[in-house]
């Protein structure tokens, strides 16, 4: 990994001075808002939390298992090939990578690729970091808007994905949204894909829950509707 910048220069490439957009006056298109995903540009990289820019756009974090296809489901929501790194190992991404989105040169939401957990073959002092550095951000981030859980539902949610959800709850009580995506559902069938769906949401407490294909694009416009939805919360809903 190369030198991190120094927090100063950081919050400097967040651009937050021009005026926050106006709410769109219609409700967008699920193509408008596949646009405003495609929009998505790498911000920074931040090791340890001192190195996260300071703003106060609604920010989204991205987390799961590292082989529950995190990163493709990123790449495939913004689509873009390799704005997520998705290494053929498992548990490469060991910083918390930030991407900004918004149209005409105006940012107005953030997402945020957090350390995939539970199976890089790495020290355990290195996996330990990474949890504290992991858990302190979902605890302590201010403008965290939402989490979305990936998980592979042929294996379901793992002890670490219910450590999550756990540590979460206080959180999802106060109003934080939450998602559980369920990847790779082109390998179920109907019956597989409904019992994972029913067996999720039990688990999820209230929290939203989508199938997701990657291959086959499937859950694309649902998901990112909601991600769009949950950081323009002033904006015109479009009626389901």
């Amino acid at each position: 990994m190369g030198k991190v910048q120094p927090r100063i220069l950081q919050c400097l490439m967040l651009d937050t001075s021009h005026p926050a957009a106006p709410p769109p006056s219609l409700p967008l298109t699920d193509k408008q808002i596949m646009g405003w995903l495609h929009t998505a540009k790498f911000l920074t990289t931040a090791p340890k939390l001192e190195f996260l820019p300071v703003h106060d756009l609604p920010e989204i974090a991205f987390v799961g298992r590292s082989n529950a296809g995190k990163s493709t489901c990123i790449n495939t929501l913004t689509q873009q090939h390799r704005l997520a790194y998705a290494s053929k190992t498992p548990g490469r991404t060991q910083s918390i990578n930030l991407f900004a989105l918004g149209k005409q040169k105006i940012n107005d939401a953030v997402f945020a690729d957090l350390p995939g957990y539970g199976y890089a073959a790495v020290s355990k002092a290195d996996k330990a970091r990474w949890q504290a550095v992991m858990a302190n951000y979902l605890i302590t981030r201010e403008n965290l808007k939402a989490v979305v859980l990936m998980c592979d539902p042929r294996h379901g949610l793992t002890d670490y994905d219910e450590a999550l959800l756990e540590m979460l709850r206080p959180r999802v009580e106060a109003g934080l949204k939450f998602l559980v995506v369920l990847t790779k559902s082109d390998k179920l069938n109907k019956t597989e894909g409904a019992k994972a769906m029913q067996i999720a949401k039990l688990n999820a407490g209230g929290g939203e829950v989508r199938l997701f294909s990657a291959l086959k694009k499937q859950g694309l416009e649902s998901v990112g509707r909601l991600l769009w939805d949950w950081t323009h919360p002033d904006a015109t809903p479009i009626a389901p």
